[in-house]
């Protein structure tokens, strides 16, 4: 006797037939069907997929405390979640993360894989919805409008937690740099021209603090996820739930996480609202746009070698050129500036998404979904990427630094308190227009004596706040 391939399951709209090795359902089979955009399904983001089936078990335990789940059904849903959030089953979660319908395909793809995996704990076949059901058992007290929100916020808020050890691996490797190169002396610019006097080290410990302050507000946009309006079901009203399922379903999340998940104050709103996610979603992208600058700082400071700036070398991860013998070209730092500018985009598609929220409830969460998981896990990759191929080998040229300063006219600058403004104008126009050094030309006009002048110019003096007592030998007016 052939084993059949396919089972036949319906729904409003007929019948369709489901591969027989596949949790899902029918409603699951029409989705792959419809929408099919991108190569990001619900099991491209683990974290996200454990979301619903944390939410699933949740929603399970409270309706099992209130009375509404027989502890057989409750016994096998309960069980099933447990193995998809151990990472098991992933497989059958094959919805595209691009959908129309606000989610509904990926609530029904949970309702169905968790259902079908029940009835075999259960000793039964999948598709046998008169024994579990995964309307009326699995989302049971839930709606699409409720669920599918929770799961886009708890998944987020667990892949915040995985950013911040490689977001803060990152800073550490560049306050290693910035203690190596602490005594590196090396102009400062602005504008791209010359400015004062600092050291590598401190170019790389700004690095660092701009990164640093990042964890903090990561933090504030993540907290925000763990509002979730959960017992809202259609549009935060409430129907079809019991009066004590919104609390008890938020204990459950609370129990099973330890995370401190609350209710949203108001479940109307927050069903409309979609403010959290273009939060989180702003926060990864100043998190981005730091990632770019300090990638073409580093392109900047590595340019030439010869020819640019030359300050310091980047690891050649690569021949650079089809023509150019010898060429080597910063890769790395170049494709994190590509990465954040994805991130950037993504931003303003969830911005745009979250505007066209509507009466209430914002059907294009999907795309917003989507898009925060896969920035966050852009900027996971970009990171690690920057530390490894790229910070921790760079090294420093420390007389290219040395030279710039001594031959640089800003540092004229350094004069400032002790000459005054006017007295140094005079000073570095003339070296300008006689191609000397400000040195050669304050000992010309005997404005200070070789002394004051190499106290002032020292290079500890240079990079910090100083009172020396120097007073001038004569004015220039």
């Amino acid at each position: 006797m052939e084993h059949k391939k396919t089972r036949l399951e319906g729904d409003l709209l007929g019948d369709l037939e489901i591969p027989c090795d596949r949790l899902y359902g029918v409603q699951t089979q029409r989705a792959l069907i419809n929408f099919q955009f991108s190569p990001f399904h619900l099991n491209h983001y683990p974290y996200f997929v454990e979301a619903m089936a944390l939410t699933k078990q949740a929603a399970a335990i409270a309706n099992h405390q209130i009375g509404l789940l027989p502890d057989a059904i409750f016994n096998a849903i309960n069980q099933a979640c447990e193995e998809i959030r151990k990472g098991q089953h992933h497989e059958h979660f094959v919805v595209d993360m691009i959908q129309g319908g606000a989610g509904t395909s990926t609530n029904m793809n949970a309702n169905e894989v968790i259902t079908n995996r029940a009835l075999q704990i259960m000793g039964k076949e999948p598709g046998d919805y008169k024994a579990i059901s995964p309307n009326d058992h699995t989302n049971l007290s839930q709606s699409t409008n409720d669920a599918y929100p929770t799961f886009i916020h708890l998944g987020l808020y667990r892949t915040y937690i995985e950013l911040i050890p490689h977001l803060q691996k990152l800073i550490d490797s560049f306050l290693v740099k910035g203690e190596e190169f602490k005594d590196l002396i090396k102009m400062g610019r602005t504008q791209l021209q010359d400015a004062v006097p600092m050291t590598l080290g401190q170019t790389f410990n700004g690095f660092a603090s701009i990164l640093k302050e990042e964890i903090p507000n990561l933090k504030q946009a993540a907290d925000q996820l763990l509002s979730v309006n959960m017992g809202a079901t259609a549009i935060g009203t409430g129907i079809c739930s019991e009066p004590e399922y919104r609390h008890a379903v938020t204990e459950a999340l609370r129990q099973l996480t330890g995370w401190s998940i609350t209710s949203a104050e108001d479940l109307v709103g927050a069903t409309s609202d979609t403010s959290h996610l273009i939060g989180f979603s702003q926060a990864l992208k100043r998190l981005a746009v730091k990632l770019s600058k300090i990638s073409n700082d580093l392109r900047l400071l590595s340019s030439g070698p010869r020819a640019g700036l030359g300050e310091i070398n980047l690891p050649p991860r690569q021949p650079g050129s089809s023509i150019m013998p010898g060429k080597v070209n910063p890769v790395i730092p170049e494709v994190i500036t590509q990465v954040a500018m994805k991130v950037i985009g993504n931003d303003v598609c969830v911005t745009m998404a979250g505007e066209a929220s509507q009466l209430e409830l914002n059907a294009m969460e999907p795309i917003m979904a989507q898009c925060c998981f896969e920035s966050a896990g852009y900027l996971i990759t970009a990171m690690d990427t920057l530390r490894e191929f790229c910070v921790v080998g760079i090294t420093a040229n420390p007389q290219v630094g040395e030279d710039e300063v001594h031959k640089s006219l800003s540092i004229v600058t350094a004069l400032n308190p002790y000459i005054g403004y006017k007295n140094s104008t005079k000073i570095a126009k003339e070296a300008v227009a006689t191609g000397k050094s400000i040195v050669e030309v304050v000992l010309e006009k005997g404005v200070l004596s070789r002394e004051q002048l190499e106290l002032i110019l020292k290079p500890e003096n240079l990079i910090r706040p100083v009172n020396l007592d120097v007073k001038p030998l004569k004015d220039l007016d």
